[in-house]
């Protein structure tokens, strides 16, 4: 059958939000036991309200009954839940917060038994165990006993997992993440960083010599010892023990996170590449237990990177003691939580394409055929089987678009989706399609070109689709991510429009009569900036159609008192100081401070158990609208939190927003 005219946005789709979220599942991280050499991984079911659960990957085997959901709340992005050594799982329940280990080498199915005492206010993640005594780990604490972010306090403990008791071990700083041992055990490494900064804008790495007596009794740590970063100029990150005496980690101290080389025996660091690279070779840690380096042999000569390049993300092979480095091409634009066995070179991550779901992969590195593609396996799919029915030809890929913006022709980064559909011809009597612009969160963060079935649901139906990646994304080094400082609610503001109008007018791809923006938690943020305050230089006919917000924040002020520790800080960077420094600017840049000029028809959605963005930031702005007789529309999901975990809340925030959307154009989708 041939396709049929209709106009932008009324195409009939098989890309429905059941489609979406049936059987689907979302895949946090892998992890393998050194030991045992066995694979696992944490998936997020929301068919199951959202629960995480451990699976043996490569049997297909859940760890743990119904009633378990491994995740933790620490830094309350969490990640690092769990670790395997020796057989055993330990991992942190979102139920109790206590930490929990798993004996899965036994015959019978055994059931997870806790390790750490009962308290409410404390939270584990980011697990590291001790090779020469495996009851013992060290993890990251965060004691929550006095709830308020000022004073909530960060450690590294020990667990003595047979006693059910934990010690704190290091502290001082407000931050930690990645405690690793070295594989004798006798040194461990971390990171550590302080308010007001971000993990990306200056951490540091210590390391520490351990020794433990023969019972397992007693741990003691040694003199610490600066391996890599300075304390907020700085970033070191992501260290990864290649031998017992050399630690590698990711430093932006050429302005790209590039690898260096950490040896205990002479106590200095230095560059792995002659000459700095400009690619980063590691992310900004928002979630803790991230891992984008593997080890590939025994000997620690080579290591599988995961880099970003362009915008996307790519392996690499880096010569430890040569610093050569060459590409494994593959297919996968998004390349995370990289993990192998060092004596088979087998590597596992989780891969995520352009036009197929994300899914865990793996392959075994071969250094005699390094420069060929090598035979990718998949293991696991994040969709259900109902997507690979979709007809061909239905999925948008992102078309790469890169603007000028004044005053410098400082580049801003897009990503282009446009209508696809076999069943369709575009557009009727020269008719150009409407778009929905997405702003990432963060703000440090980034919008990459994986397939994102959402932005899918739109693009099927018609629409077009664009992520800005403005000036203080990750991805293209460190004075792209600084683009942003002191300028949040400006900066990022003038690239959306920029980029709104050069799409609209300069190349022609979108009806400038039918542009909307939409964005969650930072890019909430920044859409209700684009719709109260928009820079004074917009041009007076530019107008959005219509926006949506998702946990957005209205006022600036009350986040600073009412976030979460882990970014009760990040306003100072981003705003040019504290409420106390800079009253003024906090309150011009709040949106809830300009109700009075948003005209643009405003959909809110929320979570009612969001501590990152708490409830009260979108009820001030709706509330302020409703009395002004504002076109708003507000909807509150119970019992989420940053974001939809629950299936039936992410079909009714789909169906919400395209509804949103299309009564105010005035469209309605053709019949199948």
């Amino acid at each position: 059958m041939s396709p049929k005219a209709a106009p932008y946005g009324t195409w009939h789709s098989p890309i429905t939000s059941d489609a979406i979220v049936e059987n689907a599942i979302n895949i946090s991280s892998i992890f393998i036991d050194p030991i045992t050499s066995s694979v696992y991984h944490i998936e997020a079911r929301p068919g199951e309200a959202g629960r995480c659960v451990i699976v043996d990957t490569l049997n297909g085997k859940d760890i743990f009954g119904p009633g378990w959901n491994a995740r933790s709340r620490v830094e309350e992005y969490g990640g690092g839940a769990a670790i395997a050594y020796g057989g055993v799982v330990y991992f942190s329940s979102l139920t109790d917060l206590r930490v929990y280990s798993v004996d899965v080498g036994s015959e019978k199915e055994a059931e997870p038994v806790a390790v750490t005492p009962e308290n409410k206010n404390h939270r584990f993640a980011d697990f590291a165990v001790i090779p020469t005594h495996p009851h013992l780990l060290i993890a990251i604490l965060e004691d929550h006993t006095r709830p308020s972010p000022s004073e909530v306090e960060t450690y590294l403990v020990l667990i003595n997992t047979s006693k059910k008791a934990i010690f704190p071990v290091v502290s001082g700083a407000d931050f930690y993440a990645s405690p690793r041992f070295s594989p004798d055990g006798e040194h461990l490494v971390w990171q550590q960083w302080w308010h007001p900064n971000m993990p990306w804008q200056g951490a540091e790495i210590y390391l520490a010599e351990v020794t433990v007596s023969d019972d397992g009794e007693k741990v003691e740590f040694g003199e610490r010892s600066l391996v890599g970063g300075v304390k907020g100029q700085v970033s070191a990150a992501y260290p990864l023990w290649i031998t017992n005496e050399t630690v590698l980690f990711t430093s932006d101290a050429s302005g790209y996170q590039n690898p260096r080389s950490y040896s205990t025996l002479t106590g200095k660091s230095v560059p792995v590449f002659p000459i700095p690279v400009e690619m980063d070779f590691s992310l900004p840690g928002w979630l803790l237990g991230q891992s984008y380096s593997a080890v590939l042999d025994e000997k620690g000569e080579r290591v599988l990177y995961s880099v970003m390049k362009n915008g996307r993300s790519a392996l690499y092979v880096v010569g430890v003691s040569t610093g050569v480095f060459s590409e494994i091409k593959s297919q996968f634009v998004e390349i995370s939580s990289v993990q192998s066995i060092p004596k088979t070179g087998e590597v596992f991550f989780i891969g995520g394409q352009s036009s197929a779901p994300s899914e865990i992969v793996s392959f075994t590195f071969q250094p005699s055929n390094a420069s060929k593609p090598p035979p990718f396996k998949t293991l696991k799919s994040t969709s259900s089987s109902i997507t690979s029915s979709f007809p061909s030809g239905i999925i948008s890929v992102a078309e790469s678009i890169t603007i000028k913006v004044p005053p410098n022709d400082d580049p801003v980064h897009l990503n282009f989706y446009p209508p696809k559909n076999p069943e369709y011809l575009g557009g009727v009597d020269g008719e150009k399609p409407p778009c929905v612009f997405g702003v990432h969160g963060g703000p440090t963060g980034m919008s990459g070109q994986v397939l994102n079935w959402g932005r899918q649901y739109f693009t099927s139906r018609g629409w077009a689709w664009v992520e800005v990646n403005y000036g203080g994304s990750y991805g293209y080094g460190r004075l792209y991510i600084d683009r942003l400082q002191g300028q949040w609610g400006i900066s990022e503001v003038r690239d959306c429009i920029l980029a709104a109008q050069h799409l609209s007018t300069s190349l022609n791809l979108i009806d400038p009569s039918r542009i909307f923006i939409r964005g969650g938690s930072a890019g909430g943020y920044t859409v209700l900036a684009a719709i109260s305050s928009p820079p004074p230089d917009t041009p007076s006919e530019f107008k959005w159609t219509g926006a949506a917000s998702l946990y957005g924040i209205s006022d600036l002020r009350r986040l600073a008192d009412d976030t979460h520790k882990f970014e009760s800080k990040y306003l100072e960077g981003l705003l040019g100081g504290s409420y106390e420094d800079v009253p003024e600017v906090y309150k011009e840049r709040s949106p809830v401070s300009h109700v009075d000029k948003i005209d643009t028809p405003l959909l809110i959605l929320q979570g009612s158990e969001d501590a990152v963005v708490p409830p009260s930031q979108a009820e001030l702005i709706v509330q302020s609208l409703e009395e002004r007789g504002k076109k708003v529309k507000y909807i509150l999901f119970q019992g989420e939190g940053h974001g939809w975990r629950k299936a039936e809340n992410i079909k009714a925030g789909l169906e919400a927003e395209l509804s949103w959307y299309e009564d105010l154009i005035g469209v309605t989708q053709t019949e199948a």
